[in-house]
């Protein structure tokens, strides 16, 4: 029995030994500007890999280093934990705006994005976000991007996952609305690439009142489902579908 404790206590030990390498292998880029983003994050489907991504932000001349409008550079990176070196990599300068709709979070995707049977794609997510309380913005974005050799190539660009929005007094009296969307893989494929099958659930909720005797009436439409399909380049998107 003692034996076998010590044996469990040392293959324990080395799992979490194990992990911590792992983790440690997971670092987020170094950023400079507090604006600045940096997420890191393994990919399950390939053991061994980890993701990065990288928003830096470059203030416009005209507000100032201390004002948030402005463009994010975009920056992506497949790594070994064998390796320092990048295995894929990807840049766009000024892939953001930032203004009075500025970015406010990033967030790397690893679902199960499987495109082709030889073919996993990962997800870029970011969240946009209004200033005004009284004209409430806030907006996610999927970008999906597949690796090619030693480039990622973006197949699917700023697809509008979540939306919420409105106009009210602050108080009670006004409309405010929500779409959340989620995606799956078809059976069916377009170009090689299977098709995605998009669930929309859209809830409005409008107030009328004053504060102390708000009247809210929540209403939720049925799901609508849309199907995108690959043209040869990336995925078409609707009108309504991409953000900005």
């Amino acid at each position: 029995m003692t034996v076998k404790s010590g044996v469990m206590g040392c293959a324990a030990l080395l799992g979490v030994l194990m992990a911590g390498q792992v983790l440690a292998a997971c670092e987020r880029p170094a950023v400079v500007k507090v604006m600045d983003f940096s997420v890191c994050k393994d990919w399950p489907a390939f053991p061994g890999l980890t993701l990065t991504a990288v928003a830096n932000f470059s203030p416009d001349p005209m507000y100032g280093e201390s004002d948030r409008v402005g463009t994010y550079d975009l920056g992506l990176s497949v790594l070994s934990t064998d390796s320092p070196e990048p295995l894929a990599t990807y840049r766009l300068p000024s892939a953001y705006m930032s203004d009075a709709i500025a970015v406010d979070d990033l967030q790397l995707d690893t679902a199960r994005y499987k495109l082709t049977p030889e073919l996993q794609a990962f997800g870029v997510r970011v969240r946009f976000r209004g200033s005004s309380r009284v004209n409430p913005v806030d907006e996610t974005l999927l970008s999906l991007y597949v690796k090619e050799g030693s480039t990622l190539r973006p197949v699917m660009d700023r697809f509008v996952v979540y939306q919420f929005g409105g106009e009210w007094d602050g108080g009670c009296a006004g409309e405010r609305y929500e779409t959340i969307r989620t995606v799956e893989l078809a059976k069916t494929r377009s170009h090689g690439y299977a098709d995605l099958i998009v669930k929309s659930v859209s809830t409005s909720l409008v107030g009328e009142g004053e504060p102390q005797s708000c009247d809210v009436k929540s209403t939720t439409d049925k799901p609508v489902l849309t199907t995108l399909r690959y043209d040869g380049k990336a995925y078409v998107l609707p009108e309504g579908f991409k953000g900005f």
